[in-house]
C-alpha cells in the first residue's frame, strides 16, 4: 500500500524530529535510530529501534513512541552499564525491579525540566504497564509492578490512573512499612547511581525479594570504585557535549509536532544533574584511581625497551562477578556444557591419563645405596659376610608437583569466538579440576580489552593533540576466571564467560604475560608453570596505527626472551591455528581446536617428566 506524498513528506519530518530530539537527550550525535516494525528493545549503545510510526498516528500513539525514543535515549546518556552489573541481584524477580528501577531514576533526571519528555514518558510507561502488567517470561511479576508504581509515583511524581492507584492501595500500607522511610534517600541519591543501586538492593532485602546484601569493600575500595564510575560518566559525557558541538544540521531540526530542539534538550538535561556533575569534577581530578587498576609496572631486571602505554587510566582487572551476574553466569555455563557435550569423552580420557602419571609419581617409592640417609637394614648381610663392604643407605623419593601452581592464561580476543573458546573454557575446567584431585593449585585468567579500536585510551590521545609514537593505545581488560587458592567448584560457572557476547574483543599479549608472571611470582610454591593459549600474534588496531607495524609483537617477544632467561616460571604455549614456535620456547602448534584437551595434558606431562629427570638428586654410594 502506497502512501499519499504529503503523507509520505509528514511522516518523514516526523521520523526526521523525533530521531533528531532522541540524539540530542542521549549526548551522541552518531546515534542511529530505526523504526522497525516489531519492537522497540534490543537498542545498544549505537542504534535505538522504536515502532513504525502510521503516516496519521493518534496523540496517544504518537507519545508513547516519542516516550519509548526518550526513555531509551536518557538510559544511554545517564546509565553506566557496569555499575548496574556489579550490583545487580540474581534471582530472575529481583533483577527485573532492580532494572526497572534503575529505569525510573533516569527518567525522573532526563525529565526535571522537560515537561514535554515527562508527559512522553508517562504515556509510554503506562502503555508497557497495560500490556505487560503481571507476567514476563514466565515469572510472576504483580510485587514488581506495585513496587514500580509506588516508588515511579513518588520520585518522578508519575500520575497513577485509576486502576493503577486501585492496585497500588491494597499494598500501600505494607509498602510503606518497608521501604517507604528509604525513599527520601533515593531522591537524593538520583544523580549517584551507585548510591542508588546500593540503596535499591537494600529495599530488595527489606522486601524480601533477595538475602543477599549489597557488596561491600573497604572504604577504600568504594571510594575508588566511585571515583572510577565518576569520572568513566565524565568521559562520557564530555565526549558527548564534543561530538554535539560538531553534529549535523539535521540534528537542529525543529519538530513541527512539539518536540524541543537538540539544543534545549541537552540543556535541560545537563541543568537536571548538578550532583552527578560535581562528583564527575571530583572523578576527573583523581584521575588514575579507578577500582582495582592494572599498572605496567614493569619488573625489576627487565631490560629497557621502546615499548610505552600512552595511559594506564582506563585499564582494568576485573573478577568474573564484576563483569555477570550469577543467573546469566549459570545460563552461559549450561550453554558451554551443552555444546562442549561430544569433546567431554576425549578431554576426560586425557584427564585421567595425566591424573595416573600424576598419582603414580606420588606413591611411595625408595632411591637405594646412597651414602646418606636412612639405614638400609635389607642390605646388612653383605656387611656381615665382608666387613669392608660400606654401609648402605636409603632415602625415600620426594614428589615434585605437590610443591605446584600452574596459571593458564586464555587469550580472550575476538579471533577466538566461537569453538576455540568454548573449547579452551572446557579444557582449562577438566585440568583445574584434575590437578585439584592431585593437590595442584591453578589459576585461571583471560586477557583482552575493553573496546575495540581505542577505547577511551584513544580518546585521551586525540584530545591530547594525537602526539608521535604514543605506545599502546587500547584499555586493558584482564580477567580473573578462578584465582589459584579457590577451588575448581566455587569457580566452576566463572567459565561461561567466556561465552558471552561481546566479551572478546583485542589482545595485547605482552602485558597480559607480564600480569601473570607477576601473579605467580607473589605465590609460595617453588614450582610455577605458566601456560599461555592463543591463536595469534598480538593484534590492536588503534596502537599498531599510531605505532611501527610490529610493535606489539616485538614487546612479546621481549617479554618472553626475559621471562624465559629468568626461569622463576616455567612458560609454555599453545597456539591454536597459529605458530607459537617462534615466540616461545617451549611451544605446540595445534591445527583445530580439538586437539587442545590433549595438547594441554601432554605439554604438563611433559613439564612433570622434566622435572623429574632434571631434579638434584643425592649423592650415591660410589661404585
Amino acid at each position: 500500500m502506497s502512501i499519499p506524498g504529503d503523507k509520505a513528506t509528514r511522516l518523514e519530518r516526523r521520523e526526521r524530529a523525533i530521531a533528531a530530539a532522541t540524539r540530542a537527550l542521549a549526548g551522541r550525535p552518531d546515534l542511529e535510530v530505526l523504526f522497525r516494525a516489531g519492537a522497540s528493545e534490543g537498542s545498544g549503545a549505537k542504534t535505538i529501534r522504536l515502532p513504525p510510526l502510521r503516516p496519521d498516528p493518534d496523540p496517544i500513539e504518537l507519545a508513547r513512541i516519542r516516550g519509548e525514543a526518550d526513555g531509551a535515549a536518557l538510559r544511554l546518556r545517564l546509565h553506566d552499564p557496569a555499575v548496574h552489573r556489579r550490583f545487580a541481584p540474581a534471582g530472575e524477580l529481583a533483577a527485573l525491579l532492580f532494572d526497572r528501577l534503575e529505569q525510573v531514576r533516569v527518567e525522573t533526571m532526563g525529565s526535571r525540566h522537560l515537561e514535554g519528555v515527562r508527559r512522553n514518558l508517562a504515556a509510554a510507561y503506562r502503555a508497557r504497564f497495560a500490556a505487560g502488567r503481571g507476567k514476563a517470561a514466565g515469572v510472576d511479576t504483580t510485587v514488581a509492578d506495585v513496587v514500580d508504581l509506588y516508588v515511579r509515583e513518588r520520585l518522578a511524581g508519575y500520575e497513577l490512573s485509576e486502576g493503577e492507584r486501585e492496585l497500588v492501595g491494597r499494598w500501600r500500607e505494607w509498602l510503606d512499612a518497608k521501604v517507604g522511610a528509604s525513599l527520601p534517600e533515593l531522591a537524593r541519591d538520583l544523580g549517584d547511581q551507585t548510591a542508588f543501586a546500593r540503596k535499591v538492593r537494600e529495599m530488595l532485602v527489606a522486601l524480601g525479594l533477595t538475602e543477599e546484601s549489597p557488596e561491600e569493600g573497604t572504604g577504600e575500595e568504594n571510594n575508588e570504585s566511585e571515583a572510577q564510575d565518576a569520572r568513566q560518566r565524565a568521559e562520557a559525557a564530555e565526549a558527548g557535549r564534543s561530538e554535539d558541538a560538531e553534529g549535523s544540521e539535521g540534528d537542529r531540526a525543529e519538530d513541527p509536532a512539539g518536540e524541543p530542539s537538540a539544543r534545549e534538550a541537552e540543556s535541560a538535561v545537563e541543568a537536571a544533574r548538578p550532583a552527578e556533575a560535581s562528583r564527575e569534577a571530583g572523578g576527573e581530578e583523581r584521575e588514575g584511581e579507578a577500582s582495582r587498576p592494572w599498572r605496567p609496572n614493569w619488573p625489576q631486571g627487565l631490560p629497557a625497551t621502546g615499548y610505552r602505554v600512552f595511559t594506564t587510566a582506563f585499564d582494568e582487572v576485573v573478577t568474573v562477578e564484576e563483569l555477570c551476574s550469577q543467573a546469566e553466569l549459570r545460563r552461559l555455563r549450561a550453554q558451554l556444557d551443552q555444546s562442549l557435550a561430544r569433546f567431554q569423552g576425549m578431554i576426560a580420557r586425557m584427564a585421567n591419563r595425566l591424573q595416573r602419571k600424576l598419582m603414580a609419581q606420588q606413591q611411595r617409592s625408595w632411591e637405594f645405596d646412597l651414602d646418606e640417609g636412612i639405614l638400609d637394614a635389607a642390605r646388612l648381610a653383605r656387611v656381615i659376610v665382608n666387613p669392608a663392604t660400606p654401609l648402605s643407605y636409603k632415602q625415600e623419593k620426594e614428589t615434585e608437583f605437590r610443591d605446584t601452581v600452574v596459571c593458564l592464561l586464555i587469550d580472550n580476543s575476538g579471533s577466538m569466538r566461537g569453538r576455540p573458546i568454548a573449547v579452551a573454557a572446557m579444557s582449562a575446567d577438566i585440568l583445574a579440576r584434575t590437578l585439584e584431585r592431585c593437590g595442584v593449585k591453578v589459576e585461571i585468567l583471560g586477557f583482552t580489552t575493553r573496546a575495540w579500536k581505542g577505547g577511551q585510551s584513544r580518546e585521551a590521545w586525540l584530545r591530547a593533540g594525537k602526539p608521535a609514537n604514543p605506545g599502546r593505545l587500547n584499555d586493558l581488560r584482564h580477567i580473573i576466571y578462578k584465582p589459584a587458592d579457590v577451588p575448581w567448584r566455587r569457580a566452576r560457572n566463572n567459565l561461561g564467560l567466556m561465552l558471552r557476547e561481546g566479551l572478546l574483543k583485542e589482545n595485547i599479549d605482552g602485558e597480559a604475560i607480564l600480569w601473570a608472571h607477576g601473579r605467580l611470582l607473589q605465590r609460595p610454591e617453588q614450582r610455577r608453570i605458566l601456560m599461555v593459549i592463543s591463536d595469534g600474534a598480538p593484534v590492536d588496531d588503534s596502537t599498531l596505527s599510531a605505532n611501527p607495524g610490529n610493535y606489539l609483537e616485538r614487546h612479546l617477544r621481549e617479554v618472553i626472551a626475559w621471562i624465559e632467561a629468568r626461569g622463576e616460571v616455567d612458560l609454555v604455549a599453545i597456539g591454536i591455528g597459529h605458530d607459537v614456535t617462534r615466540y616461545y620456547r617451549r611451544a605446540v602448534t595445534i591445527s583445530d581446536p580439538e586437539q587442545l584437551g590433549g595438547a594441554m595434558f601432554d605439554q604438563l606431562s611433559a613439564l612433570f617428566d622434566q622435572r623429574r629427570r632434571s631434579r638434584p638428586g643425592v649423592r650415591r654410594r660410589a661404585a
